[in-house]
Order: structure tokens, then C-alpha cells, then sequence
């Protein structure tokens, strides 16, 4: 078996929603680049993808949305769909530019499920709030449910995704709702704080799938300390009741505190201890098999370059000591196309992660929430809710 993949082409920069849209595809260049000029990828063959078929496309999407994509550059702010708004303009090339960002996903979900590889990231991904017949959010194509989707068909019948990102996963939520061979976990901004206002505890799944969406809605302005103890007080317990073959995590970077687009207060430290988390919690609980997507991330440069580097590298064994300074060339491309920006001087926000874990009977806003979803999951899984030793 080969060393992990990573899934990247400058071709996947074309998902670009224009103007001032802050999901901007220069967070994915610096990224690569800073990468690079710190040694995270050498050797390292990148994959390019291909763009996927209809026929991967519509395990999620309904034939009418694929249309109205195709046909929205063309026809202008009418389509519907979602299509033509201020979060989703319509752009030249959008179907094609989106197919690509899916067939991305997919390769890195090939390498795996082909036995080739243990792990894979794709930075490219995470377009999580797409839906069935309408894009959100920023979203076209939702790779991270297309890949769950031809997963599922190709060897695996328990597959568990951890969204990390700021808003709530809702659209690959929805897509397996009732799905209990899916184990779907949100880790967020509160809804009433924060779009798109879903993501509470008690939704749980529907059916026989219930106990297999599990949400932990969070304050706003929590720090690391407090994220990662609510992590460590849900996560793990409902992965080691579940089993997953696969773990797939949509790694978005909107929950920094210096992130325009929420209010939650994480640093980059914060990001690189959920990345070694998830990598510990993949070889614990899912065979080693880790599926890794980018995903929301709104501070182009000081944030994002850094903090999916170090997604990278952790996916990749080749963990980045926080202190390292950033690298003189990325540092002087930056300068050269934004001389006013404020650039950090390490891999670091110099940021304490450390916490202590749920149980000690403290009562602050996160705590609250950790018992809300606790109460809400565990029973459906035979856990004790009130024993921290479940």
C-alpha cells in the first residue's frame, strides 16, 4: 500500500463564484504553494482528477438541478434552483468547474475503497451545503454525499463523516438522514447565532437511522479548549458504538476567530489538534481508512494557507511543529500580490489547546451543550448520557 494520496490540479481553482464572493480559489493556491515551499509535499505524486459523469452526479442530485446548472450561464438569474444569488452566482463553466470539484473527491474515495491507499485529502472538497435540487451556501455539488453515495457501493456499509466546519453539514445531513449506514456528526456554530439555522440536538435521524445524526450546536466565541472538549465528550463514543469502515471529516476553517463569516474563536493550533484527533480517531475506529475535504474558510491568508497545510501534513505523517516559520518565497508571493497584508511569522497562533475533559461537573454554555446532545444521541446508541465514562 502507498503512502497517502493527494488529490490537486490548478484545473480545480475554475470552481470560482466571481467579484468580491469570498469563496475565493486563491485560498487552495497559497495553500499548495505554502505546502510546497515547506517540504509537505515532496515526493509526493499529486492525482489529478476528471471531472464527474452525470451518472455519479445524480446518486444525490435530481436531473432537473443537473439541467438548470448546465443551462444557468446561459440563461441568467431566472433558473432557479438557488442558482443566480448572492451566495450562489451563476458563473461561465459552473457545471464543468463543479463536476471537477466532485470528481475529485471521488478519485480520493477510489484510492481508498481500491485498497491503494489508507488515507487521502482533497482540499478542493467539502461543498457540504449543496441539496438534492437546489445549491446553498456557496455549494453547487455535494462531493462529500456523492462520495459517501458511490462508497456505499463499492465495499463499505458503515461509513461515519465528521463535519468540522463552522456552519452545519445540513446537506450531507439530509442526504442520509434516513440512512442508518451512515453515521453523520456536526460539530458547529449554535443556529440561533449562525446560517443556516439547523444543527440542533435533537436532530437525530429518522427511522432506523435514528441515533445516526448527532449534532453539537456551539456558542459562539468558543475557544479550543472548550471546542475540543465537546468533541472529546461526543465524538468518540458514538464512533466506537458505530464502527465506521471509512471515516470521511469535512474540514472547514471558518470556525477561526479572525474568520469574517462566523463567530467562533478557534486558532490554527486548534485546527492542527482536530486534524491529529481525526487521524488518531480514523486508526482507532475506521481501519485506518481517513477521507479528507476542505470546505469553508474565509481568511485567505493568514488562516487557510496554514491551517490546510497542516491538514496535509497530518494526513500525510509529516506533522508540522507549530513554530516553523513561514517560508521566505511564499511569504514574498504573498507580498507581492497583497502588499498590505498582515502576515503571521509561524505555523502558529501560539494558542493553548489543552482541556479538560467533560465530566468535572462545570456549567457554561458549552457544557450545556455537550449534555444536550449527549441526552439527545447516546440512549439511541445504549450509552449512559450523565456517565462520563461513556
Amino acid at each position: 500500500m502507498s503512502s497517502p494520496a493527494v488529490v490537486w490540479d490548478p484545473s480545480l481553482l475554475k470552481y470560482d463564484l466571481g467579484g468580491q464572493h469570498p469563496f475565493n480559489p486563491v485560498r487552495l493556491d497559497l495553500t499548495v504553494r505554502l505546502a510546497t515551499e515547506l517540504g509537505v509535499l515532496d515526493g509526493v505524486d499529486l492525482l489529478v482528477p476528471t471531472a464527474a459523469g452525470d451518472e455519479e452526479l445524480l446518486r444525490v442530485h435530481v436531473p432537473e438541478y443537473l439541467a438548470a446548472v448546465r443551462e444557468a450561464p446561459n440563461v441568467g438569474w431566472d433558473v432557479g434552483h438557488g442558482l443566480g444569488t448572492d451566495d450562489n452566482p451563476v458563473f461561465p463553466g459552473m457545471h464543468d468547474a463543479t463536476a471537477l470539484v466532485v470528481g475529485s473527491t471521488l478519485l480520493a474515495a477510489r484510492k481508498i475503497a481500491d485498497g491503494e491507499v489508507r488515507r487521502a485529502v482533497n482540499i478542493a472538497g467539502g461543498l457540504h451545503h449543496a441539496m438534492r435540487d437546489h445549491a446553498s451556501g456557496f455549494c453547487i455539488y455535494n462531493d462529500c454525499a456523492i462520495a459517501i453515495s458511490w462508497l456505499l457501493d463499492h465495499g463499505f456499509d458503515r461509513i461515519a463523516y465528521v463535519d468540522t466546519d463552522v456552519h452545519h453539514g445540513d446537506g450531507v445531513q439530509a442526504a442520509f438522514y434516513d440512512d442508518p449506514r451512515v453515521l453523520t456528526v456536526s460539530m458547529h456554530q449554535h443556529p440561533f447565532t449562525l446560517w443556516p439555522g439547523t444543527g440542533y440536538s435533537a436532530e437525530v435521524g429518522k427511522g432506523k437511522a435514528a441515533g445516526t445524526a448527532v449534532n453539537v450546536p456551539l456558542p459562539p466565541h468558543t475557544q479550543d479548549p472548550g471546542w475540543l472538549r465537546a468533541f472529546d465528550a461526543v465524538v468518540p463514543a458514538v464512533l466506537r458504538e458505530f464502527q465506521p469502515q471509512l471515516l470521511v471529516t469535512q474540514c472547514g476553517v471558518d470556525s477561526h476567530e479572525e474568520d469574517p463569516m462566523a463567530d467562533m474563536s478557534l486558532s490554527v493550533d486548534g485546527h492542527r489538534t482536530i486534524y491529529a484527533t481525526l487521524r488518531d480517531l480514523a486508526e482507532r475506529y475506521a481501519n485506518g481508512r481517513w477521507l479528507a475535504v476542505g470546505g469553508g474558510g474565509y481568511q485567505l491568508i493568514r488562516v487557510v494557507p496554514r491551517s490546510w497545510t497542516h491538514l496535509m501534513a497530518t494526513v500525510l505523517d509529516r506533522d508540522v511543529p507549530p513554530e516553523t516559520p513561514l517560508p521566505p518565497g511564499w511569504v514574498s508571493t504573498v507580498r507581492h500580490a497583497a502588499p498590505a497584508a498582515d502576515l503571521p511569522a509561524a505555523m502558529t497562533d501560539g494558542k493553548d489547546t489543552a482541556f479538560k475533559p467533560w465530566g468535572d461537573d462545570a456549567d457554561d454554555p458549552v457544557d450545556i451543550a455537550i449534555r444536550d446532545t449527549r441526552r439527545a444521541i447516546f440512549p439511541l446508541h445504549g450509552l449512559d448520557p450523565d456517565d462520563p465514562r461513556d
